[in-house]
């Protein structure tokens, strides 16, 4: 390639920055300086054929950066749809499984160990205010405290674990995340009482304020449902 390839005067200082129309028009004035430097067109991905300077392969190259983007878009909401049909299908199958309860203590059994097996929790309790009986198996909770822990128009919290909670026993070291969700049994023979379904994940981003509580409370319904069954023994 010949000739200078400054674009402006010498005398042209930092004040007066290059623009991309007095750039433009310096290149459709001088086409040859592009058309004939190989080495930029090679650097910008384009090809001379003759006196026609060939974009396919540029126009190839972002077409397959588009394709790449969206492959991986499209991978990433197929794994999100597969997480989500699994949590559901081991939901339907852990709420057929409490059904299957013959009393109160064989409920709380049931939630703790299908949380374990199908979900990977560390444990999952029910607890039930005082006053009143409790049943075995199940924590008792001071009076008011789904209130204090969940609001008192609260349906469920998320979060972290922290001190003071209390509701896991032997696996409450395990558990670096809960989600709390409230219930409200009216058993045989006695009224409604404050109660809670509480999970434990071993995770620390295992439940989080952000995230949905659908599944966990849908469980917890069915908890509350079955433990209406039975009457509470004193």
């Amino acid at each position: 390639m010949s000739g200078s390839l400054d674009l402006f005067p010498a005398t042209e200082t930092d004040a007066d920055p290059l623009h991309w129309p007095r750039v433009r028009a310096w290149v459709q004035s001088h086409p040859d300086s592009l058309t004939e430097d190989a080495a930029l067109l090679g650097e910008l991905g384009l090809e001379r054929r003759g006196k026609v300077v060939d974009l396919g392969r540029a126009a190839l190259t972002r077409l397959e950066a588009v394709v790449e983007r969206e492959a991986g878009a499209r991978k990433q909401i197929e794994a999100v749809a597969r997480a989500n049909f699994a949590a559901q299908t081991q939901t339907h199958a852990a709420a057929l499984d409490l059904m299957e309860a013959r009393n109160h203590a064989d409920l709380a059994r049931r939630l703790g160990a299908g949380a374990q097996a199908r979900f990977g929790l560390a444990s999952a309790v029910i607890g039930l205010e005082r006053p009143g009986g409790v049943p075995f198996g199940w924590r008792a909770l001071a009076e008011d405290r789904v209130d204090r822990l969940i609001g008192d128009d609260g349906l469920h919290w998320l979060g972290s674990n922290f001190d003071g909670l209390d509701l896991f026993g032997a696996a409450e070291a395990e558990v670096r995340s809960v989600a709390l969700v409230r219930m409200a049994p009216q058993f045989v023979g006695g009224e409604a009482r404050h109660a809670l379904c509480a999970f434990g994940s071993p995770d620390p981003e295992g439940f989080t304020p952000a995230m949905g509580c659908e599944l966990a409370a849908f469980l917890t319904r069915v908890v509350e449902r079955m433990a209406e069954r039975w009457p509470v023994l004193a």
